[in-house]
């Protein structure tokens, strides 16, 4: 399936060394799943969580569910390792943490390029430091260029916070506009882009807000830590029924006879542009790969 017809509105971690929660996986309604070999998993399970990706993927169920792995960082201990293991998967993609600028990609695609991979086997950036920050322009500009398989950048929330030393509030007022940095930069890019994780899973309602929130700003979707924030994420990144209504109302409009070779008409008392017109494909789309 093209990237761009992915949904990647609830994207869940997925610990590899929990074999009860992968049992759990092909029964949630989320987009996708990133199998973690990085931060949920002990320093004492690593080999064992590697090991046992093959049996995962072995009785990988068919569907459009992507599945992601994400490995350790490639410099460290186990992140070669991890990336040999997760080629022999073939998963959809591969996560890459730490990434700090546009050569960390480029060396993992150069071993997937060695290695023979897929030509559909993407990569993900974490961005998850200061320097990734410094340096979100030219990493996102690598998704101009499809030898460089990269598809997908993921907000590291947590690891932000940590690093620059900023007070985590719940209404994230500090981590604002590096998240905007991100979505713009994406978008310049091409690229998908994610927001971090919501560590309190039991506040419903507050999670929401923050899915809202995260969508307003651009988002294509959010990572999550519990299946509980499945729902609220899946809604919050879906086409509203009153946004669909009205992009129907403008596809309408610019099929009537007398508006085909228009660029601009008036709907409604409002100045409606090709560029709309546009937007409302793209988002009535994107509701037809929903099924909405």
């Amino acid at each position: 399936m093209p990237d761009k017809m992915r949904l990647r509105r609830s994207v869940l971690y997925v610990p590899a060394s929990n074999g009860k929660a992968l049992a759990k996986l092909p029964t949630l309604a989320c987009d996708a799943a990133i199998i973690d070999l990085e931060d949920a998993v002990a320093p004492q399970d690593k080999i064992s969580a590697r090991e046992s990706l093959p049996g995962l993927f072995a009785e990988r169920a068919a569907g459009p569910r992507e599945l992601v792995i994400r490995v350790n960082p490639l410099s460290g201990e186990w992140g070669a390792d991890d990336l040999q293991a997760a080629l022999a998967c073939a998963p959809d993609g591969i996560l890459l943490p730490k990434v700090e600028t546009p050569r960390d990609i480029l060396e993992a695609g150069d071993v997937l390029d060695d290695n023979d991979a897929a030509d559909t086997l993407r990569l993900w950036a974490m961005v998850e430091t200061p320097r990734a920050l410094l340096n979100i322009g030219a990493i996102a500009e690598l998704g101009r260029d499809p030898a460089s398989r990269l598809a997908c950048l993921v907000a590291g929330t947590n690891d932000l916070v940590k690093e620059t030393r900023i007070l985590a509030t719940p209404d994230r007022r500090y981590l604002m506009p590096w998240l905007m940095q991100m979505v713009l930069a994406a978008r310049a890019g091409g690229l998908d882009i994610l927001d971090g994780v919501s560590n309190d899973f039991r506040d419903a309602e507050a999670f929401a807000a923050e899915c809202a929130v995260a969508a307003a700003m651009g988002f294509d979707g959010k990572t999550l830590i519990h299946p509980n924030q499945i729902e609220p994420a899946n809604v919050a990144f879906s086409p509203s029924s009153e946004a669909l209504d009205e992009a129907r109302e403008i596809v309408a409009a610019f099929a009537v006879a007398e508006n085909v070779g228009k660029g601009v008409i008036a709907l409604g008392g409002r100045m409606i542009e090709r560029l709309h017109l546009q937007q409302a494909e793209n988002l009535l789309a994107k509701a037809a790969s929903i099924g909405k």
